[in-house]
């Protein structure tokens, strides 16, 4: 880790390498039952007593609130409107992929984002450390998602698009192993549980952060998710940002307060 943690959030990072470091989670070494009795010793909801502080700290807006400058996307479903930016699609106007807004400000490493969003159907997502796909179409990114969607069935979890599917589902903390899927090795809360701290309808706050082979989602203040990312092969440790807007019935997305720390 080259900074210090700047929150309790970027703490919970630093423990998870930590532990790793130390064998707790042992990886692939150990019989399956003492890997599971490891496991056991130790209570990961310790790390998550209460709501996290947010330091504004080293952030840097990314959309200026007036225009879409230094993002790239299809013109005819994204656009800067009262201060947000806005993705929209109608029946009028449908999609015939998901497609995303893209941010061409650079492809970060280790970082922070934090942004205010609010949706009016489906789902959507943030990427992070993707890239592009220009085999399947023009604005298409493959990579890591911050999950989210009308229903909250899914928001709060991590996601990996056209990829691996689902790294972490909200209250999950995993570890995914070279060439298997990820599995579970601990617990933030119950899922219903959290789900209460999203608000149906209204703004949300989403934070996410990125140090080394760890990846975490943060949501109105309350850890969501984490994924320690252990598969050399399939791991991303860069790549650009974005938005997506999805396909379905027609749907709005709205961000604002678009804030991105490199580490």
């Amino acid at each position: 880790m080259r900074n210090a943690p700047s929150n309790w959030a970027s703490a919970v990072v630093l423990a998870a390498v930590t532990l790793l470091a130390a064998g707790l989670f042992m990886g692939d070494t150990g019989t399956a039952q003492e890997r599971k009795s490891a496991r056991r010793k130790f209570d990961f909801r310790a790390l998550m007593p209460a709501p996290i502080s947010h330091d504004t700290t080293g952030f840097k807006a990314v959309f200026d609130g007036d225009s879409l400058d230094g993002w790239d996307g299809d013109p005819d479903h994204w656009r800067a409107e009262d201060g947000m930016i806005v993705g929209e699609s109608t029946a009028e106007n449908p999609l015939e992929r998901n497609t995303f807004l893209i941010w061409r400000g650079g492809q970060p490493a280790d970082f922070e984002l934090v942004l205010d969003y609010r949706i009016s159907s489906t789902n959507s997502g943030v990427q992070f450390r993707s890239s592009e796909m220009p085999e399947v179409g023009k604005w298409v990114l493959k990579g890591y998602q911050a999950d989210f969607d009308v229903e909250n069935r899914f928001t709060g979890q991590i996601y990996e698009e056209r990829g691996r599917g689902f790294l972490a589902m909200r209250g999950q903390f995993t570890q995914v192993a070279a060439g298997e899927k990820a599995r579970v090795i601990g617990n933030i809360g119950d899922a219903e549980v959290l789900k209460a701290r999203i608000k149906n309808g209204d703004w949300n706050r989403l934070h996410i952060i990125a140090r080394d082979n760890v990846l975490v989602q943060v949501l109105n203040d309350q850890l969501m998710s984490v994924v320690i990312d252990d598969d050399p092969e399939r791991r991303s440790m860069k790549g650009l940002l974005g938005v997506q807007l999805h396909t379905g019935p027609p749907m709005r997305i709205e961000l604002r307060n678009v804030m991105l720390k490199v580490l």
